[in-house]
């Protein structure tokens, strides 16, 4: 027999907010990329954050944003001896679970002795012995990345991608380029003007009008070719430094990009390669979690590793995008020790890492550098990485990277050789 229980309503405050509000109330908290903590080690980028912090973070981000005015706050936390009691923890913990009812995060809970949680095996009920952790979804990162496309792209005023352009021209929908004859295989891309002017021209203007095979005309459009791209992020310690967080937004066009190329360029590839004193490709779904590491730019690890990556990729073009702030100033030498330099440009390092450059070019590579900084050494390094492969140097900062980053791989304004 089915029972209903009946209780006094209490109103829920926050009973408008969605969990995707949620998200982006918690956008800085999830995409933090250590600036907080300059002195953490290389992936100590908490892979498995707490519910506590992510409840102290939602609490932050509403006080922040004044969704949770004194007045309420006094009346929430009122009848409670501890915060832990209070009915605005119980408000707060409704709320995260939205986000796992949703399919944002998944909660873990850690084994406990002798007692697991009813239906999981290897879960637990949390308590004492361990705190209980969660973890981003696919449908998370989805949604990071699009907002941050979102935002992005708004600031300049675009609505709509493009594809990538080469100088072939081929028949396709986007009409760009000259009208042509219509020709068997060609795409029904129809010109009815120049059609119709055609049957006219041959038969004068009589009704009805007789078309025939050769007054069809079609519109000529770009040839799109599909790229693979390797996106090497500079995760050095000075990306940090100097009172200037270049590493968070530096990620965050990092899942712009991502979130573009699954969902307007199908037919592309994304990966993702860290540089720092070595270098390794972190699968995209973890991109949201990357913090900054060591100290030194091993910038040639990367371009080798990029380089392994791309040879696998059957694409018509290929490239390495690029993001940095400093100089080369590491080196992985043959028997696998690191050479280091703090001071940046040291001639070994830099002699390598241009050869690297090289070898880029002679493997049909092209690198499109995005600087984060413009002092004299490095804007003569970065022009002669440009130089040596022909690809482009931006010099920008974190608030213009992503503009400058995703118009050009969207306009693709350089020269393609096929």
């Amino acid at each position: 027999m089915k029972y209903i229980k009946y209780s006094k309503y209490t109103t829920d405050p926050f009973e408008g907010l969605s969990a995707e509000d949620l998200m982006q109330l918690l956008q800085e908290f999830l995409l933090q990329s250590g600036f907080e903590n300059q002195y953490s080690n290389f992936y100590e980028m908490d892979p498995e954050q707490t519910m506590e912090q992510l409840h102290q973070a939602l609490l932050d981000a509403m006080q922040n944003q004044g969704m949770m005015p004194p007045d309420l706050l006094k009346k929430l936390l009122e009848n409670a001896a501890n915060y832990e009691n209070s009915e605005l923890r119980a408000l707060i913990d409704k709320l995260l679970e939205r986000l796992a009812e949703e399919g944002y995060i998944t909660i873990d809970h850690p084994p406990t002795q002798g007692k697991q949680t009813q239906g999981q095996p290897g879960r637990a009920s949390s308590g004492p012995e361990g705190e209980v952790k969660f973890e981003l979804t696919d449908k998370a990162l989805d949604f990071l990345g699009y907002k941050t496309l979102k935002d992005l792209l708004g600031s300049l005023g675009k609505s709509s991608f493009g594809r990538h352009d080469t100088r072939d021209v081929a028949t396709g929908v986007e009409s760009h380029g000259a009208t042509k004859p219509y020709e068997f295989g060609d795409t029904m891309n129809l010109d009815v003007n120049a059609t119709l002017l055609s049957a006219i021209e041959r038969e004068g203007l009589t009704m009805p009008l007789a078309l025939d095979y050769k007054d069809l005309q079609v519109r000529q459009c770009e040839y799109q070719s599909s790229c693979a791209t390797v996106l090497m992020l500079d995760c050095s310690h000075s990306m940090i430094l100097y009172g200037e967080d270049r590493f968070t937004p530096a990620k965050r066009v990092a899942l712009a990009l991502t979130h573009l190329i699954r969902t307007q360029y199908p037919g592309d590839s994304l990966h993702m390669v860290l540089f720092h004193d070595s270098a390794e490709e972190i699968p995209l779904q973890e991109l949201a979690r990357v913090k900054v590491g060591p100290y030194y730019t091993n910038t040639r690890e990367g371009l080798r590793l990029a380089q392994r990556i791309l040879s696998r990729q059957k694409k018509d073009m290929r490239q390495i995008v690029m993001i940095t702030d400093g100089k080369p100033s590491a080196l992985t030498l043959d028997d696998g020790r690191i050479y280091k330099n703090a001071f940046g440009l040291d001639p070994l390092v830099v002699s390598e890492t241009l050869h690297e450059v090289a070898r880029c070019r002679r493997n049909g590579i092209l690198i499109n550098t995005f600087m984060l900084a413009s002092d004299y050494g490095l804007i003569n390094f970065v022009q002669k990485v440009t130089e040596i492969c022909r690809g482009k140097a931006y010099f920008t900062t974190p608030y213009t990277l992503g503009q400058y980053l995703l118009m050009d791989y969207m306009q693709k304004k350089v020269k393609h050789i096929h």
